[in-house]
């Protein structure tokens, strides 16, 4: 199974900052480096299974929480992937990508 550390980070990410803290000071809590905070929060670095439960316990959230839907083969995801790159998009290639949708769900 594929594992989309992107989708993780930006958990991480909201999570801490719904908790208003920095980046500073979870990696002071976590006693990592900033930089290193950063890149796992931007999905860079693959992050272990005993930093992730640190950060839920810092962060008070359920470990299970930064892990779910982040299977590559979930269909959540691929929902999420499409909406994030659409929104990108101006309305000439949203049209297009509309159109191919389309040509694709006619021949399947």
């Amino acid at each position: 199974m594929n594992v989309d550390y992107k989708m993780i980070g930006e958990k991480i990410k909201r999570a801490r900052k719904s908790r208003n803290m920095t980046q500073d000071v979870l990696a002071e809590r976590l006693d990592v480096s900033v930089g290193y905070v950063s890149q796992v929060e931007r999905g860079i670095t693959k992050i272990s299974l005993d930093l992730l439960g640190a950060i839920s316990s810092v962060l008070d959230y359920n470990i299970a929480y930064f892990v779910s839907e982040s299977a590559v083969n979930h269909s959540e995801y691929m929902e999420t992937e499409i909406s994030n790159e659409l929104k990108k998009m101006d309305g000439r290639k949203k049209k297009l990508i509309i159109d191919i949708i389309k040509k694709v769900n006619e021949h399947l």
